[in-house]
């Protein structure tokens, strides 16, 4: 069955993270994404580890499915001339090199312009094409330091914290991927592509949502507050006779069927806690009494009893018992397809579900310059030529 994307071409001139994820979206959905890396110069992640197997980074294969890999010295004449070829038949190049590099090479957006007007070229860099720091290296943990996240991560005792992934890099991928549908839908009707200019910088400061909201409404900087919310009580992690649980009371409404599922339906006629703004105001107070509550039965009790309240829990699950959900399988957030080095390889799965144009695993992450020949072949080479290539150190 064909992808959404079918038909469209994507160059990766992308590694590490952002880049990848970014194209592996699209190739989820169906796009062809060619992956360049360079003649001596691999993708970072290949070597970011441990863990690995058969000398295969987790890293590298979480972003990098549905593509083909060729290998390609950008510096030389001919190398050049493949990616100028692979530009002609492409729809979207992908690009996360500092700020001039490609201009240095030749292969700017207006050279690329040149060769196919239709072209859709996407820049990722850490702080974007102007502005002070936009030669700055943009590396993830210094975006979120410096994009504000990290000022509102932790509480008061941990100081600040960055988050568990590297969030910026994967909503920069992601917004990345909204451009250049849009850019696609766009050239549809103008019959020309364009350049996307995206920055992490970008990305975190947009991420900041309700918190810079309160910010930018009081001018009054937000504190770091752990696994409790700014706006909302309660609305965090509370300690069950056995372990951790998060409980999120997203309204009035909603709290009287917890205050009535603890046994405890005084609080939602107390004056104190009667409105959100109430509860709010005496944070404290309360989140002390449902605390000492809580604590009295454990969290799979506790759990049953506020779904059946139809009140928002969940347990706090680790990788183990996240991967063993009922709801993970369902939800086809677990495959496995075969690798040629590593065997069978287990990943996350994708969070798009399309009725019509369903995502497809059709391609295993790929070895490096795996399919150096076999494109070069389809762009005209022949087979004494690649050699000669190769021989040249151009590919």
């Amino acid at each position: 069955m064909a992808g959404a994307l079918d038909g469209i071409r994507v160059l990766e001139l992308s590694r590490v993270l952002s880049g990848p994820f970014c194209s592996m979206i699209l190739g989820d959905l169906g796009a062809e994404v060619i992956k360049v890396e360079g003649t001596q110069t691999k993708d970072d992640t290949r070597f970011w580890g441990p863990p690995f197997k058969n000398n295969e980074s987790a890293y590298y294969l979480c972003t990098n499915r549905n593509k083909r890999a060729i290998s390609v010295n950008l510096k030389s004449p001919c190398g050049k001339e493949v990616i100028e070829k692979l530009i002609v038949q492409s729809d979207i190049v992908i690009e996360n090199f500092k700020t001039g590099t490609l201009e240095r090479f030749g292969l700017g957006y207006e050279a690329m312009k040149r060769l196919n007007p239709r072209i859709i070229l996407a820049s990722i860099t850490g702080f974007g094409s102007n502005g002070p720091y936009k030669d700055l290296p943009g590396y993830d943990y210094i975006i979120q330091a410096m994009g504000g996240l990290m000022s509102i991560t932790g509480d008061e005792r941990s100081g600040p914290l960055k988050v568990g992934v590297a969030i910026v890099d994967i909503m920069t991928g992601l917004y990345t991927a909204i451009g250049i549908l849009a850019a696609l839908q766009e050239r549809n009707q103008s019959g020309e592509g364009q350049h996307l200019d995206m920055a992490l910088f970008d990305s975190a400061v947009s991420s900041l949502i309700n918190t810079a909201s309160n910010y930018l409404m009081t001018g009054e900087i937000p504190q770091r507050l752990g696994n409790q919310h700014p706006n909302i009580v309660p609305y965090q992690v509370f300690t069950a006779q056995d372990r951790d649980m998060v409980v999120a009371v997203g309204n009035d409404r909603q709290f009287v069927r917890f205050a009535e599922a603890i046994g405890m339906p005084e609080l939602s006629n107390n004056e104190k806690f009667r409105t959100n703004a109430d509860r709010l105001h005496n944070k404290n107070e309360l989140v002390r009494i449902i605390s000492e509550r809580l604590k009295q039965k454990t969290a799979e009790e506790w759990s049953r009893i506020l779904r059946i309240a139809d009140v928002p829990n969940g347990p706090i699950n680790d990788m183990k018992s996240l991967f063993d959900d009922p709801q993970t399988a369902a939800r086809e957030m677990l495959f496995e397809m075969e690798h040629p080095t590593a065997g069978s390889i287990r990943m996350a799965g994708s969070p798009l579900k399309l009725s019509k144009t369903p995502v497809s695993m059709r391609r295993h992450p790929p070895l490096y310059s795996e399919h150096t020949r076999e494109v070069l072949s389809e762009l005209g080479y022949a087979e004494e030529e690649i050699e000669a290539m190769r021989s040249n150190g151009d590919i």
